[in-house]
């Protein structure tokens, strides 16, 4: 079922990866590329000038721009590469589109445990989102690579979607905490780190125990550097469902990146009812063991049609968003944090 295999080097996959790309012409890729350089400099350079706080209304309609941007590059893979490999990029889309609504819980409450102010958390999930294009394209490249080089390792990515799922399905999905444990004391040992907030400055030089001028991370790097990490948790599962779903590269890179470049303006729309989500943890677990599943479907029974992905992904986050706004219906809100110093 599976062609032979032998040993690689690293540099032969990085070269694996290159020709898995090569099946959509180098113009499509510029295409995207500028796409994403001009949303990102929009957004930097005309929306986001000076700090101020992003409010609900403005949220809802840069959401809906970025989904609606996201969208539009659908219907033009439609018309490039055809209605399955739209379909394809649609599943994809929305599924990482769940995942980052997922991800707005630990967000927050990294912007909770840090006292980020609400008037600078967007300049560091900027900053995050361009990291997190970098970090995605490096854990694509690399899984496209070795989904060429060994076609068994899907069935690998599809039992640790499963076991994924049904762990959700089984605690609830309560987020990780990220602000205690090995990576914080990992960082305060890199550097030292400063509890009060120095403007929008992302580190700052103060005087250390001796009285020596030494580099101190803020508040501001701890949350940015702890949104990193959690993206990368995160891209454990959504990188391998985006795999059972398509294995072309340039679906998957486009539509993990177009989901995730609204993931700021997602935030702000989400933080202020956040409570009222809870339930969607419920739906995105059985996202995960439906996208798992099809993985053996397809190697062992035959590949299911692409509309059947979008079908029940959809019907499944739509199921997840009313019930969980029917049963948080007079939830009260959480309480807000203060920032420090």
């Amino acid at each position: 079922m599976f062609p032979e295999t032998s040993s690689i080097l690293p540099a032969e996959i990085i070269s694996a990866a290159s020709l898995t790309m090569a099946g959509h012409p180098l113009w499509q890729w510029g295409l995207f590329v500028a796409l994403v350089a001009g949303l990102l400099a929009f957004d930097l350079g005309v929306l986001n000038k000076r700090d101020r706080e992003i409010g609900v209304r403005q949220s809802l309609v840069l959401s809906a721009f970025y989904i609606a941007a996201g969208l539009g590059f659908g219907g033009f893979v439609w018309w490039s590469s055809g209605g399955t490999a739209a379909m394809e990029y649609a599943t994809g889309f929305m599924l990482e589109k769940t995942l980052a609504m997922d991800n707005v819980f630990v967000i927050a409450t990294i912007f909770a445990a840090l006292a980020i102010p609400r008037h600078l958390q967007h300049r560091v999930l900027f900053w995050g989102i361009l990291g997190a294009i970098v970090l995605r394209a490096f854990m694509i490249g690399i899984g496209a690579a070795l989904v060429h080089e060994f076609h068994w390792i899907l069935l690998f990515f599809g039992a640790f979607l499963i076991w994924g799922g049904i762990k959700m399905l089984k605690d609830g999905g309560d987020p990780p905490d990220f602000t205690q444990g090995i990576f914080m004391r990992l960082l305060k040992k890199a550097m030292p780190v400063t509890p009060k907030l120095h403007g929008h400055d992302f580190t700052v030089r103060l005087p250390d125990d001796k009285g020596r001028l030494r580099r101190h991370a803020t508040p501001l790097l701890v949350a940015l550097l702890l949104i990193e990490t959690a993206d990368v948790v995160f891209a454990v599962d959504s990188v391998p469902a985006i795999f059972a779903v398509t294995t072309d590269p340039f679906i998957v890179y486009t539509s993990n990146i177009f989901a995730i470049l609204g993931l700021r303006a997602l935030y702000f729309a989400l933080a202020a009812m956040i409570h009222r989500f809870h339930d969607l943890k419920y739906a995105l677990s059985i996202i995960l063991v439906f996208i798992g599943g099809k993985i053996f479907w397809t190697q062992f029974i035959g590949k299911p049609p692409a509309e059947l992905s979008l079908i029940v992904t959809f019907g499944l986050i739509v199921g997840g968003i009313a019930v969980s706004m029917i049963r948080s219906r007079g939830a009260p809100r959480p309480p807000e944090h203060h920032p420090q110093g």
